[in-house]
């Protein structure tokens, strides 16, 4: 998901926002819906929820909402619905259950759309019990922590089994083409609770999806969901989509924001705010076995060794691009993954598994996807064979891109 790599533009389109009212609960609107909100009454977005049986979810949840007598019930309703909607779409692309409709299986689309009309009636909510702006917050953000993954990251506990923690990222470039899919948010559900068969014993994956949300991340999302599991992984790695036909490891990140806009059309320009910036380097570095993943032979795609960063040199005042790395006191300007948010992802992923004092015993890093396209000539079809095949040669290629690490990392942390 690399700025550097993928052109976008933007188009918004305003939607009508129901709630149905029940017993103790008012029908009403307290705040606008969000410019990602607002895509979602588009002929596309429509198309893909009715074809994958996701277009009741909201509706049904709506109604679920409308009848809690309490926040904190309307609290455990949010909570619950939120995980089942994570399990259910995870179970699509991983084959149980009836398909809903002939969307392909692997689809990583219907989840983000069903979200949006979740977090739409949440924003609609006007119960009888009352509701501050404070609480409806604290309803979104269980919402999207729970329909992310982020909540069910749940590892097995004891020795043998090696735990490794991916994550993946909305569809995003919506208003160039709103038919776009995220190959790696594809991954992070094709992967949810997999095990990978290593030379050294089974693997167990986790995974979680992430906004495309300039403010989530400045929020702590990343460090929030991953400092629980960092310590206990024996290998993790964010993923994203970056270049045409083509895999990169990216060997380093930058602590700087390019001003790309967001999925809600907002833009920062500015260093990666983190908790204490005193002591906020420059650059972080992957610790993946990079070298033994481009040499495995992971699939048809070639993946790429990525050392390339932008800085401003040390007494310097014009960003410059390095090809092999930063040089010493230099500004970080672009990492190998670019300025946006899989740059920024990497970074903080990174820098969190360093402050843990993890760097000499964690591989982690980022991996950026190649670019999922439609077959050629496809402008409006919200999907194609060629799509559906790229999108499983790539999530088949992540998967194993992580057995080649573990492959040459040692046995479980234990």
């Amino acid at each position: 998901m690399s700025v550097i790599r993928v052109g976008i533009g933007v188009t918004v389109l305003a939607l009508a926002v129901g709630l149905t009212a029940a017993p103790g609960a008012t029908a009403g609107v307290d705040a606008p819906p969000t410019a990602e909100e607002q895509r979602l009454d588009r002929a596309v977005p429509q198309e893909i929820l009715r074809r994958s049986g996701f277009d009741t979810v909201a509706a049904e949840f709506a109604r679920d909402l409308a009848g809690a007598g309490s926040y904190a019930q309307a609290h455990r309703i949010v909570v619950r619905e939120g995980s089942a909607l994570w399990r259910r779409a995870v179970d699509r692309v991983q084959g149980r259950g009836p398909a809903g409709g002939d969307l392909s299986r692997d689809d990583d689309r219907p989840l983000y759309w069903a979200r949006l009309g979740m977090t739409r009636e949440v924003r609609a909510y006007r119960p009888g019990f009352g509701l501050d702006e404070e609480r409806r917050a604290k309803l979104l953000d269980a919402l999207e922590r729970a329909s992310r993954g982020q909540s069910d990251i749940r590892f097995p506990c004891g020795k043998g089994v090696r735990r490794v923690l991916v994550t993946g990222f909305d569809p995003f470039t919506l208003d160039r083409d709103i038919r776009i899919s995220n190959p790696s948010g594809a991954t992070a559900l094709a992967l949810d609770g997999t095990v990978i068969e290593t030379a050294d014993g089974p693997a167990r994956v986790e995974t979680a999806v992430f906004p495309v949300r300039w403010r989530d991340f400045a929020e702590g999302t990343v460090e929030r969901t991953l400092r629980p599991h960092l310590p206990h992984v024996d290998l993790f790695t964010t993923v994203s989509q970056g270049r045409v036909g083509r895999f990169d490891v990216e060997r380093t990140n930058g602590a700087w924001r390019g001003g790309f806009p967001d999925n809600e059309n907002i833009g920062r320009t500015e260093t990666v705010p983190v908790t204490d910036p005193a002591s906020q380097p420059q650059w972080t570095s992957t610790t993946l076995p990079y070298a033994r993943i481009v040499a495995a032979g992971t699939g048809p795609f070639p993946v790429h060794d990525n050392t390339g960063v932008t800085e401003i040199p040390a007494g310097g005042t014009e960003p410059v691009v390095r090809p092999d790395g930063p040089s010493p006191g230099s500004t970080a300007r672009a990492g190998g993954g670019g300025n946006y948010l899989s740059n920024e992802i990497a970074y903080r992923a990174t820098l969190l598994r360093d402050r843990l004092g993890l760097h000499d015993t964690l591989p982690g890093g980022h991996v950026h996807t190649p670019v999922l396209q439609f077959g050629a000539g496809n402008t409006t079809e919200v999907t194609d064979p060629e799509f559906v095949r790229n999108r499983l040669d790539i999530v088949a290629q992540v998967r194993a891109i992580l057995s080649a690490a573990l492959s040459a990392t040692g046995r479980t942390r234990g």
